[in-house]
């Protein structure tokens, strides 16, 4: 469960220092890299132990990377509608279903 939390929280911060610069039309691209990659060395200090914790845990490489990207994928969903405005649409929903499709698979033994 500690992986998950890392991961989450990790995700979190790398959707922050990839994303909300977009918001900001004002920065010039010098700004909106140096504020990015401050916020990503937060991320980095999550993901770095999260992965760590989760492959000494039991997690082989691929279960590690598919979580990721499902919990990446999550979190950006809720920024892209709460912090960029983005509508949301059905077809996200049977995307994301697809992906939980291949967790499944990762994950079966």
């Amino acid at each position: 469960m500690r992986t998950i939390i890392l991961l989450v929280i990790s995700n979190i911060f790398m959707t922050y220092a990839w994303y909300y610069h977009l918001k900001q039309d004002g920065w010039p691209l010098w700004k909106a890299i140096l504020i990015s990659w401050g916020i990503a060395f937060f991320e980095y200090c999550l993901m770095v132990p999260a992965n760590r914790l989760g492959y000494s845990g039991g997690f082989n490489a691929f279960q590690l990377k598919i979580v990721q990207e499902v919990i990446t994928l999550v979190v950006f969903a809720a920024f892209a509608m709460y912090v960029l405005k983005e509508p949301f649409h059905m077809k996200y929903v049977y995307a994301f279903l697809l992906l939980l499709a291949a967790v499944w698979v990762m994950f079966r033994k």
